[in-house]
């Protein structure tokens, strides 16, 4: 895969959610992290969503590294990594995370899940990074999510561009290929004096 991408970040759920495709596309996600010689970083939990990917990354011969803070490691840390990382902190957590990545998916997942690709496309739209960022979009999950994010455009909250920088696909061979042709462009802010109206 020509790419400068090493390093994929995956946020997802610690539930394998209701439908059996989330797990499967989590493993179809998996092999192809694992078959393109990437190396995997996560949220270093066992279960779920979060296990599957990690366990079907290590069983294609990739590396894993999880991050996890010391409030949730008794309970559901993987003992199997390649690397685990135990922070105090969800931030810590979350600032490690992002420095050994090169890029940011967001599967299926819960608030956490939410929280952490909206925090990366923050940053990403305020400049801090250039980075990718997308959604693996199984089955429709964000599709709400989509159009509420159209909707923060129309009512003029959100820019066109901030939206075009979240790359969405519901394969992972498909969303890769939009990681490789993405460029960043310069954004300019509300704040900005001239955007003052």
């Amino acid at each position: 895969m020509e790419s400068k991408i090493n390093r994929v970040c995956v946020f997802c759920g610690s539930s394998s959610g209701k439908d059996p495709v989330y797990l499967a596309v989590a493993e179809k996600l998996g092999e192809f992290i694992a078959g393109n010689n990437l190396e995997l970083v996560y949220g270093g939990a066992s279960i779920g969503v979060m296990g599957r990917i990690a366990d079907t990354v290590l069983d294609g011969g990739g590396k894993v590294t999880g991050v996890i803070p010391e409030l949730l490691q008794g309970e559901v840390a993987h003992a199997g990594l390649s690397e685990l990382h135990i922070t105090k902190t969800m931030h810590e957590r979350k600032a490690m995370m992002f420095e050994m990545s090169d890029a940011f998916i967001a599967m299926p997942g819960g608030l956490g899940t939410l929280e952490e690709i909206f925090e990366v496309l923050t940053w990403a739209q305020l400049g801090y990074h250039s980075k990718p960022c997308g959604l693996l979009n199984v089955a429709g999950y964000y599709d709400k999510m989509i159009e509420f994010l159209e909707h923060s455009v129309r009512e003029k909250f959100v820019r066109p561009e901030n939206i075009d920088i979240l790359q969405v696909a519901g394969s992972p061979e498909k969303l890769f290929e939009l990681f490789k042709n993405y460029r960043p462009v310069k954004i300019k802010k509300w704040l900005d004096p001239e955007n003052i109206q």
